[in-house]
């Protein structure tokens, strides 16, 4: 009787155990995913992908079908906060403007946008690094847009032949590149605490000298230097210092 009652016990302790490991991993899980969710107005048929870059390739790593309600979700396991894609396919053959590009990380990540204007419309909530990211698009399409009216104003003097005038524009025109490596070096400085800081010392000014890329990098902090980008950042980095002592 105390050999059937010592094992009766014993199997109940394990299943205790048991229940509070299990408890214990879904905590851990629901705690290291992202939930992509949201709406496409307009949209009554259509495939919708979420994407990432994996070792240099565009991968997909969920999706799901949309059939008469344009809302949608989807579940994906999350380290740190990266750079993903929602990619649509409306099933029409035409590819343009169906890729949104959103900086996700852990927790619920909503986007709502429109069938016929799926990028541009796009509103994204639930990601300080996306905040941080639309900030920094914002300002760098005003840059973009001074450089190409420069570069017009640049071509007609090149066309008239005014030799001084296309001088003084070209400067103009380094000046404002200068401008906006300095600025984009700035603003990753001033966010070492977010993901996005070495996503745009590797994505926008990799070709900095070092010691601006430095000045970033000492910033950073530890769960950064931790993340996806902040260790290719700091691999990029000693990389590039070894090529240019070997040179």
């Amino acid at each position: 009787m105390n050999h059937i009652y010592s094992s009766v016990l014993a199997l109940i302790i394990g299943i205790f155990i048991l229940n509070i490991g299990c408890q214990s991993e879904n905590k851990v899980s629901s705690t290291s995913q992202m939930i992509v969710k949201g709406k496409i107005d307009g949209l009554r048929k259509g495939t919708l992908y979420l994407q990432k870059i994996d070792d240099s390739l565009l991968v997909t790593i969920d999706s799901t079908i949309i059939n008469g309600k344009p809302e949608f979700q989807m579940i994906t396991p999350i380290e740190t906060a990266e750079v993903f894609y929602l990619y649509l396919d409306k099933e029409d053959g035409d590819s343009l403007n169906d890729r949104i590009l959103f900086f996700g990380e852990k927790g619920t990540i909503e986007i709502n946008t429109f069938l016929k204007t799926f990028e541009s419309s796009a509103k994204i909530k639930g990601s300080k690094n996306q905040e941080l990211l639309q900030e920094y698009i914002a300002t760098s399409r005003k840059f973009n847009d001074q450089n190409l009216e420069l570069l017009k104003l640049f071509y007609e003097a090149q066309g008239f032949g005014n030799k001084e005038k296309a001088d003084s524009l070209e400067q103009k025109i380094d000046n404002l590149l200068k401008r906006r490596y300095l600025y984009t070096i700035n603003f990753a400085a001033n966010h070492p605490d977010q993901n996005i800081a070495p996503y745009l010392a590797l994505t926008q000014v990799f070709d900095a000298n070092l010691t601006l890329l430095d000045s970033i990098a000492v910033k950073l902090t530890q769960n950064v230097r931790e993340s996806k980008y902040g260790k290719e950042f700091l691999r990029f980095i000693e990389e590039r210092r070894a090529v240019e002592v070997e040179n």
